[in-house]
This record gives C-alpha cells, structure tokens and sequence, in this order.
C-alpha cells in the first residue's frame, strides 16, 4: 500500500532509541548525530521504492558525512512475516549496495512507532541538537533513475548543517507501508 509521509513538525525532538545493527552491535541515538546533525531513514529490504532510491541515498549520505551530517538507517518491518528484511538479507543488501552507514533493526518496532513513520523509505532530518527540520523525499525522480535530479534532502541537510534550521516548503516521501506485527 502506497503512503505519503506527514508534514515536518519543525523543532520536535526526536526520541532516544538503543537499537542493534546486524552484528548485534548496539547503537545510540545521541552517539550517532554528528556536529551538524542526523539522517535517519527508516527503509527495508524488499520495497521498490527503496530498491529505486538506496543508490542515490547512498551516495547522498556520503556527501553529508563530508558536511558533518551522518546517516543511520532502521529497518521497521516484521521480517518474521517477510523475510526478505531479514538481518541476513539485511547485509546481503548493505553489501550489494555498499551502504557505508549503520543499518539497524527495529524488531519490537518501538522506534518505528515513536518517530510516527509511515512508510519505507520515511526520512527524518535532525538538526546537531537531534530536533526534527526535515521530513520530505529524498528527490524528484520517484521510481526513475535519478538522472537530472533535484537532490532535494541533500539540499536540505545541507542547509540544516549550515543554518541548524531546514527550508520551509518540503514535499512528502512516499512509499510501502511499514509492515506492522
């Protein structure tokens, strides 16, 4: 089922969460925000919508690393029920697509609920104070190769990296819904 992501609530601050990644290693919210802030994204496996983005969400990532923003993403869904999200398929994926930033489990999808997400992939751009300034898509190539594309979450990180503050006007993510237990 297709869904869109809600409007950014400028300034919320974001939930503390401790997830696992898939060697088991234990992650924190306040470890993981770099000087100028944080990207989280809550993707899976098995969504074409992630499947179209993840190699232009990788290469973004790389860019806001150098700008002192980093990535996390959290994988929400019941992978009991689809097991393509497994955390074995989970590094099968990190491989494939070289994804250079923390991949995490969400098992009890705690984490999923507290941040409000709706779909894979949702994106939740935090500022270095860990408060919430973007929640939009990550460009304007939908399911497209992203060729001539407006890079429209960099753009905005990278914004929140200068100014602490992300743009007013943003357009919603959209994809599966997040598969509840």
């Amino acid at each position: 089922m297709l869904l869109n992501t809600t409007v950014c609530d400028f300034g919320w601050q974001a939930p503390d969460f401790t997830l696992p990644d898939t060697g088991n290693r234990l992650h924190k919210l306040d470890s993981l925000i770099g000087p100028n802030g944080l990207l989280i994204a809550f993707i899976c496996n098995h969504c074409p919508y992630v499947k179209a983005i993840i190699d232009r969400l990788v290469s973004d990532a790389i860019a806001l690393q150098q700008r002192g923003i980093n990535t996390v993403a959290i994988m929400p869904n019941d992978y009991h029920s689809y097991p393509e999200d497994s955390p074995e398929n989970m590094v099968t994926f990190i491989n494939r697509h070289h994804i250079p930033f923390p991949y995490l489990i969400d098992e009890t999808q705690k984490v999923a609920k507290a941040y409000a997400a709706v779909c894979t992939p949702d994106f939740f751009g935090l500022n270095a104070e860990g408060k919430l300034h973007y929640r939009g898509r990550l460009d304007d190539a939908k399911m497209g190769t992203g060729d001539n594309r407006q890079p429209e979450l960099l753009e905005a990180m990278m914004k929140v990296a200068e100014s602490g503050q992300g743009p007013e006007h943003q357009i919603p993510s959209m994809g599966c819904s997040i598969k509840w237990k």
